[in-house]
């Protein structure tokens, strides 16, 4: 027997699942939300980093989530659970309330492997005592200040070690003659910052897929370098290579970027370059030619570059890797990595002052 349904019936029938059943791909969410959304989005999703780096805000006790949604914006938090099950029932239910209560347009059920929608941030992630590495870095730590000579650079003296700091400034005066473009022009901080993201700024830091040293470089990147392997993590050489890197994806990354960019302010122009190259050195510059230039990867490039005025170097940097999310290489720690960079920079000029 066929059940013939009302309109209202129907209509109510319909509700129910709306409310009831989750969207079943957290990727759809992405790839529905509008460029448009991204203005703002950057100050927004950095002030949600921020709580988690700084362990402040609403990060400011552990064993906490904060959920936001696809502009960027906090919707609310909650207590973890004692157990990873419990917590992720307690994370999906609330995702459930936010969307009958219509903070958010649709719902997805998150797992401990699968993202849920609503976006949810845990407070307790692995992360770097930033004051703490800032003083390594300007050389207010104990044994944080470095002295000698590395391809033909000198370094302070025994007597008068310099800071990692001034130890980055030296590396890029030292491989200006290599570009075109002056590295004057490069953002000295954002290199700082990224040296404290990859690694506190410790000599001897080693991650679990053995990139090496203060700046997390693979062997094989130190053996381009002509290093040797017992100095694969001496802090001249790392800087050194690094910079050379640098140098390399400047020179790379420079004529496809104008091609889409090269309208902007001369300011902002600059600002999202130097954002784009901190990505190109976690992410690769093949990625990031991709991003920039693909048919499919690209549209979100070629939209903010057709209406650049609308929103900050900052949001078109962080909205170009937010609308790609998902696609391969493009993961949540790649957006993390460069809002990050940019806290970490701005915590620098407030130690300057």
């Amino acid at each position: 027997m066929k059940i013939k349904y009302t309109l209202p019936i129907l209509f109510l029938f319909w509700c129910a699942i709306i409310i009831a059943a989750p969207t079943s791909d957290w990727k759809q969410v992405i790839r529905d939300t509008p460029y448009s959304f991204s203005k703002g989005a950057s100050k927004k999703l950095a002030e949600l980093r921020r709580w988690v780096l700084l362990s402040n805000g609403y990060c400011e006790l552990p064993n906490r989530h904060v959920f936001f949604d696809q502009r960027g914006q906090f919707l609310t938090w909650m207590d973890n659970e004692d157990t990873s099950e419990a917590t992720q029932e307690k994370l999906n239910k609330i995702r459930l309330q936010l969307h009958r209560n219509n903070k958010v347009n649709r719902w997805i059920e998150g797992s401990d492997s699968t993202m849920g929608y609503p976006f949810a941030l845990s407070c307790d992630q692995p992360w770097v005592d930033i004051d703490a590495s800032i003083n390594r870095v300007k050389g207010k730590a104990p044994k944080s200040k470095v002295w000698g000579t590395w391809d033909g650079v000198k370094a302070g003296t025994e007597s008068k070690p310099i800071s990692l700091e001034a130890l980055v400034g030296l590396m890029f005066q030292h491989r200006h003659s290599q570009l075109s473009v002056s590295l004057n022009t490069l953002s000295l901080r954002l290199f700082v910052a990224q040296l404290i993201i990859e690694s506190g700024a410790k000599k001897y830091a080693r991650s679990s897929d053995n990139a090496l040293g203060m700046l997390q470089l693979k062997p094989e990147v130190l053996n381009d370098c002509g290093i040797d392997k017992r100095f694969y993590q001496h802090r001249m050489a790392q800087v050194d290579c690094a910079v050379r890197l640098y140098v390399m994806l400047s020179r790379n990354l420079q004529p496809v970027f104008t091609t889409v960019f090269g309208h902007l302010e001369k300011t902002k122009k600059q600002t999202l370059f130097d954002i784009l190259l901190v990505q190109s050195y976690h992410s690769g510059i093949g990625a990031m030619t991709t991003l920039l230039t693909d048919a499919d990867m690209g549209k979100a490039a070629r939209y903010f570059a057709e209406h650049e005025q609308q929103f900050s170097a900052e949001d078109i940097a962080t909205g170009m890797i937010f609308h790609n999310l998902g696609r391969q290489p493009w993961g949540w720690e790649s957006l993390y990595y460069v809002l990050d960079i940019m806290i970490v920079s701005k915590s620098l000029s407030a130690h300057d002052s």
